[in-house]
């Protein structure tokens, strides 16, 4: 996880800095679901009140997220790649941030090597992050599905 001091007087290297701390916390957060299958992706959240959203499937806490990724992984062999660009941050108030982004999704299930394809989700994300003991984690990750097509994302009936 980043760590990150914001000063109450917000210079542009603050601005900065934010960016690149909640961009580094998306990155690590997509990387473990594409390349662990999300088994630690719970743990990016805070303990308490927080939520993962897709669509109108709501995940809350840690351990719903934690079941989701492991129901994902349950159905198989699956090829993911997450790929936020956009990525804005902007602080909320001491200790509390948002970040807005756009999520391209490429995924289908088997083994590489897989045909390729336009993006199965094109979403826009919302993340309010909190800053917990210098580490920066999400109280809440919402994505709004703006297009879709081919594969199906995977969710739980």
């Amino acid at each position: 996880m980043t760590n990150a001091f914001i000063s109450d007087n917000r210079t542009t290297a603050d601005i900065l800095a934010l960016d690149a701390a909640l961009t580094r916390l998306s990155a690590d957060y997509w990387h473990d679901v594409d390349h662990n299958a999300g088994r630690n992706a719970h743990e990016y959240f805070i303990e308490q009140n927080s939520f993962y959203q897709i669509q109108d499937q709501i995940f809350s806490g840690r351990e719903e997220i934690k079941q989701f990724y492991a129901w994902r992984a349950g159905r198989g062999e699956r090829v993911a790649r997450h790929c936020f660009v956009n990525a804005r941050a902007v602080v909320a108030e001491d200790g509390v941030a948002k970040m807005t982004s756009i999520l391209l999704l490429y995924a289908a299930d088997g083994r590489p090597i897989l045909p390729t394809a336009a993006p199965i989700q094109i979403a826009d994300v919302e993340d309010i992050c909190v800053l917990v003991n210098g580490v920066w984690r999400y109280k809440s990750k919402r994505l709004t599905t703006l297009f879709a097509g081919g594969v199906p994302i995977t969710l739980p009936s």
